[in-house]
């Protein structure tokens, strides 16, 4: 069996509605461009907010993927 590499990437997702959907639109938006993601550990959750209200939900997520050779 081989070895194999993985490189993990931090990304910020954000969304008006949950940590569930900003978590989500980071994956979504890392799978567009990241061939062969594996993993996503959300590391850490927080909040934007304007006078006391939540305007954003942002997750902070840890994503892993298969290092390949050229």
């Amino acid at each position: 069996m081989a070895e194999n590499v993985y490189k993990i990437i931090e990304l910020v997702g954000t969304s008006t509605e949950s940590w569930e959907r900003a978590a989500a639109a980071a994956v979504e938006r890392a799978s567009s461009s990241v061939r062969n993601l594996r993993v996503a550990e959300v590391s850490e959750l927080d909040m934007t907010l304007e006078e006391g209200n939540v305007t954003a939900y942002r997750a902070k997520v840890k994503v892993s993927f298969k290092y390949e050779d050229e």
